[in-house]
């Protein structure tokens, strides 16, 4: 489905976990002389997607002028959404969100199984496919790529994220599982 200022892309999708994985993708400049969420004041929004048990749901924007209205739909969408929620790097998202839907989101469980840890090292070492991510794992590509209007790019790779992301919680989940008797057995942010 597409309007004259957002994309939506949907796929059904069959995974085996409560909850929803959330990916953004983003524009501007961080504020390198905080290190809070002020950080990320500057960063807007400008795909917002999520996989869950059942399916795959991408929003893009068409173009900055659309960037309120995605806003306000992310608003909406995420007091919907089936919790736990779980993302890779959950204080970018959270930060983001704080500035742009002046909206506080608490994430219940982190993917990163250690702070500053990549996504696509994390995907090779659990043995995960690339999925057809155009920019393998570089976020900053599909920024630009979103930039100069290649939305279907942009689109994939945030596809491509969200399906790692889903894999990195089953994977994990399942090896640590059978180590731990807890239920979720890594880093989760509050």
């Amino acid at each position: 489905m597409t309007n004259d200022k957002i994309i939506k892309y949907r796929q059904d999708i069959v995974s085996d976990f409560k909850g929803t994985v959330i990916d953004i993708e983003t524009i501007g400049d961080f504020c390198d002389q905080y290190y809070d969420s002020r950080r990320c004041q500057n960063i807007q929004q400008v795909i917002f997607g999520y996989v869950n048990n059942k399916e795959l749901v991408i929003f893009c924007t068409k173009g900055k002028q659309a960037i309120t209205e995605l806003n306000s739909l992310t608003r909406q969408i995420l007091d919907k959404l089936e919790r736990p929620f779980y993302g890779f790097n959950t204080n970018f998202e959270s930060s983001v969100w704080f500035h742009q839907l002046d909206k506080k989101i608490i994430f219940d469980g982190e993917l990163q199984g250690f702070p500053r840890e990549n996504k696509g090292n994390a995907r090779k070492s659990l043995g995960i496919p690339n999925y057809d991510d155009p920019f393998n794992d570089n976020g900053y590509l599909c920024m630009v790529a979103w930039e100069r209007g290649q939305f279907d790019q942009a689109i994939a790779h945030n596809k491509a994220c969200l399906l790692k992301e889903r894999d990195i919680l089953l994977k994990r989940y399942l090896l640590l599982n059978k180590k731990c008797s807890a239920p979720f057995p890594f880093n989760f942010s509050k």
